[in-house]
């Protein structure tokens, strides 16, 4: 590099810079031909010249994607440094920048997080890419486990409060280095407890096993750290948590191919198709939720009141009930509720790729519209029968979001919603099955987590407790002394975590 531009490019003299250049008009291509080269924007960046960067980063953009001979980039060097004015604004020139990776396969992320009093710029980083959590270096470690590695405690927080807003969260939790360790491992080696808290709660799997077979709980075992042990051991039943664990891996391994096969061509559509299918699909859902609240031929008008057993009134003819028979109503109601479904899992379909908190919002309110939809069927159904029949489309429109949860395509609290509605009103089955059912789709929903395990549990133990009559004495005490055991086990955690809190 000509001497001149070097000091110019130190000094930050953009004057000198175009003299130079009239100099030279072709001094700045035979820089860019260089493959590995300290350009004037590495050197501008290095010293915190902030005018000469910007005016470099105008006449050749080029120059903030080279590296130099030790594997940096412009926008390393300015992190190194702590040119944080600098690093922002070569962001606002080019956001890849924040994926450009240098020495040892880091970005300017992993580089941040090394860097001391850098929260501001990691925070910036996340902001303007989010994809860029999921980078790795070239031992495949992400920014997790730099940030662990090195106890920086407040980055990791960061990291992990942007992961909860992801799709991605377990993939980059769980993301395995070059030794098979994820970050809750070196978390768990190096005693961490702190980080092994926040990265449970980020969903980080404690079952996943480096390339010695061990998991993060033997790690700390081989420590004898005994608070480690208890983070990590920390789940109210270990072999229903093993059970769980396994058959979550199974019904994620087949519900993510056939989420691959449904879902592929939909992710790919465009902006434009997708706003129309949207627009389309609203109509439909609008058209199919009138018809079920304005069935043909109307209702049985009167009322209920009057009836007496000296003046009875047919069951199927009691007022608010479809004037039609049983099997012209499933006629009508059956492809109505189909195409209901179909336009109700379309819809959440295309909702993937809005923002996760308004996406949620939809996805809770279509749930709410779904509820009101079949009930409005359930109350106009004018046999036992025909309402078992329509309830059938109520337990598939349930069961398609649970399996669509589990492929990461809506949000638990929807399918929650659902469920909650569904299972403990009594609208499918009477008696014990009812229960049954419920207990299924709670444990479907245990985690090894005290906190959500517990807190289900004993909210069913407690509705069978409730709901049961006395032909069902003895499952009442069972039901009962399980649900006291898991009630004084939480308040018992309750405490603990209480404790653990005003210690820290």
């Amino acid at each position: 590099m000509d001497e001149n531009l070097r000091r110019a490019a130190q000094e930050g003299n953009v004057d000198e810079l175009y003299a130079s250049i009239q100099r030279d008009s072709n001094v700045l291509r035979h820089i860019d031909e260089m493959e590995f080269v300290d350009t004037p924007l590495h050197i501008a960046a290095a010293e915190g010249c902030i005018d000469f960067a910007m005016e470099i980063m105008t006449l050749k953009p080029t120059f903030a994607r080279k590296l130099n001979q030790q594997g940096f980039s412009p926008i390393h060097l300015a992190v190194e440094k702590g040119h944080k004015e600098l690093v922002l604004l070569l962001l606002e020139n080019n956001k890849d920048l924040v994926r450009f990776k240098g020495k040892k396969g880091e970005t300017p992320l992993h580089y941040a997080i090394t860097r001391e009093h850098n929260l501001d710029l990691i925070a910036r980083f996340l902001e303007v890419c989010p994809e860029c959590i999921r980078d790795v270096t070239t031992t495949n470690e992400t920014a997790l486990h730099i940030a662990t590695r090195n106890n920086e405690l407040k980055a990791l927080k960061l990291l992990c409060g942007m992961l909860k807003r992801t799709d991605h969260r377990e993939d980059v939790v769980n993301q395995k280095d070059r030794n098979g360790d994820t970050a809750l491992h070196v978390a768990a080696c190096d005693n961490r407890h702190e980080m092994l808290k926040l990265l449970l709660q980020c969903n980080a799997d404690k079952h996943a096993t480096n390339r010695a077979g061990s998991t993060a709980l033997d790690v700390a075992q081989q420590l004898n750290n005994k608070k480690s042990i208890g983070i990590l051991g920390g789940c109210f039943i270990p072999r229903v948590s093993t059970f769980n664990y396994k058959l979550q891996k199974q019904i994620f391994k087949y519900v993510t191919k056939a989420s691959v096969i449904i879902f592929q061509d939909m992710d790919n559509i465009s902006i434009e198709d997708r706003n129309a299918l949207l627009v389309i699909l609203g109509l439909l859902l609008t058209a199919t939720y009138q018809a079920s609240l304005s069935p043909p031929g109307s209702v049985w008008q009167g009322d209920s009141s009057s009836n007496s057993t000296d003046n009875p009134v047919d069951e199927d003819k009691l007022p608010g009930k479809s004037v039609m028979d049983q099997i012209t109503f499933l006629y009508f109601y059956i492809p109505n509720s189909a195409v209901f479904v179909v336009t109700f899992f379309l819809t959440l379909g295309l909702l993937k790729p809005f923002p996760r908190g308004f996406r949620t919002a939809l996805q809770v309110l279509l749930a709410f519209l779904a509820i009101c939809f079949y009930q409005s069927i359930f109350f106009l159904a004018p046999t036992y029968l025909a309402t078992v029949v329509i309830n059938i489309f109520s337990v598939m429109v349930f069961v398609l979001m649970m399996f669509m949860c589990f492929a990461y395509r809506v949000s638990k609290v929807s399918v929650l919603i659902l469920g909650c509605w569904l299972f403990p009103t009594g609208v499918l089955f009477d008696g014990s099955i009812e229960n049954v059912i419920l207990g299924c789709w709670l444990f479907l929903f245990l985690y090894d987590e005290f906190w959500k395990g517990t807190a289900l549990v004993v909210g069913y133990c407690l509705l069978i407790g409730l709901g049961s009559g006395v032909m069902f004495a003895i499952t009442n005490i069972f039901t009962y002394i399980l649900g006291c055991w898991l009630f004084l086990s939480l308040c018992r955690f309750c405490i603990k975590r209480c404790n653990e809190h005003c210690n820290t």
